[in-house]
């Protein structure tokens, strides 16, 4: 295990890695241990020992930080300045089964968001610079008014989501908005996945600018505030904002919500529970290593995926981002290729996956697998930037 606590030093040690062609595995708080193939590495990066707020000025709505810091120690300096990151990202550790403290860096490499994605966007959205050491022993610096480099490479875009597999990410700067005042959620009760997709498709449409757009089918919902969603299946809407729009605009979308089914209102401590629940996927925290997946498709194929897919394996899912992010719990093997497939025939998307025995991640390949055209430009990136391929090759689609 290498900690260093300077740039230098973490330069230092991936140089001499680098010499010797001995792939290093790169970690943060190593909240999300497992995510990936499993691939023996010489050694352990870790980042922790790089950690601190550098620049904080609220006024310019951006923070800087080592990417060793923890999320919690970044999340109490921006509630005390009534700031927040608005791409809501996921603490992994319920669902993985792990303990430590998630890295700011950790987050950003991972590309990690929750459900105001939404509207928010992504964790690289709101990312304008890194600092980080490429698999070479050498220090970049990329974002602020120049995002692309000589080679018209946008490197900050291309860190976030990366996984450790171009580089170590040392400094991380983004954006931080003001905190919504309050916020409700709406939930609508009694509908099937397929009625719940045309209830979803309609509040988007609204003019009500709703933040989280989810569906928890029957056999989850129980699992959600300790069990007191109202009864049934539970369509979930979140209004957030400024205390005199958010009642207004919630009315309005339970006005709307009310043909499609029973409707009931959570208030704003019970929405806020609600919502870090779906983010870090409650239901399947369930302290097994049963395979868990994270699927990324068009709105309207969620629910057709998973009727599919429950004809032929043992599935369970709920539904997030308007039914474009299926969550999905295998009953016993991870099925794959039968996955993969169903998603291409049903027009594209991504499925990762993100929980599974050691013996399940030999076999499969977590990542999506890239296009001829994707996965070529993928090496050249690569080989730019880790010519010695020795970063994270477990991370590697």
């Amino acid at each position: 295990m290498l900690i260093p606590t300077t740039e230098v030093e973490a330069a230092e040690i991936i140089r001499a890695h680098a010499a010797r062609a001995k792939p290093l595995s790169i970690i943060g708080g190593n909240t999300r241990s497992g995510y990936g193939n499993s691939v023996e590495t010489d050694a352990i990066l870790r980042s922790t020992g790089l950690s601190g707020i550098v620049s904080y000025n609220p006024g310019e709505l951006v923070m800087t930080a080592r990417a060793g810091t923890p999320v919690g120690e970044i999340e109490a300096a921006l509630a005390a300045n009534g700031q927040m990151m608005a791409f809501e990202p996921m603490d992994h550790r319920p669902l993985m089964g792990t303990s430590g403290e998630p890295t700011i860096g950790g987050v950003f490499a991972a590309n990690v968001a929750g459900p105001r994605r939404l509207i928010a966007g992504a964790a690289r959205d709101s990312l304008l610079g890194v600092r980080f050491v490429n698999g070479s022993g050498e220090i970049v610096k990329a974002g602020g008014r120049v995002m692309k480099n000589v080679t018209g490479l946008d490197l900050v875009k291309l860190m976030a989501g990366s996984h450790g597999t171009l580089g170590l990410l040392t400094e991380v700067t983004f954006r931080v908005p003001p905190r919504l005042k309050t916020e409700e959620t709406i939930v609508v009760s009694g509908l099937n996945d397929a009625e719940a997709a045309a209830a979803m498709a309609a509040a988007m449409a609204l003019s009500v600018d709703a933040s989280g757009v989810a569906h928890l089918p029957l056999t989850v919902a129980w699992r959600f505030l300790g069990g007191n969603l109202p009864e049934g299946e539970a369509t979930v809407l979140r209004i957030e904002g400024l205390d005199a729009s958010v009642p207004v605009r919630a009315e309005k979308l339970a006005a709307a919500m009310s043909p499609y089914g029973r409707v009931a209102r959570l208030n704003a401590e019970q929405s806020r529970r609600l919502w870090q629940e779906i983010r870090d996927v409650l239901p399947y925290a369930d302290g097994t290593t049963r395979p868990v997946w994270r699927v990324s498709v068009a709105p309207s194929a969620g629910h057709q995926l998973v009727a599919a897919l429950r004809l032929e394996a043992g599935v369970d899912a709920y539904y997030d981002w308007q039914g474009g992010l299926v969550l999905m719990r295998m009953e016993a093997d991870p099925e794959a290729e039968l996955i993969r497939r169903y998603i291409k025939a049903l027009g594209g998307g991504h499925a990762t996956l993100l929980r599974a025995t050691g013996q399940a991640r030999s076999a499969t390949s977590a990542f999506q697998p890239e296009t001829e055209a994707v996965a070529a430009l993928a090496r050249r990136v690569k080989e730019k930037l880790d010519p010695a391929g020795i970063l994270n090759p477990g991370k590697m689609a």
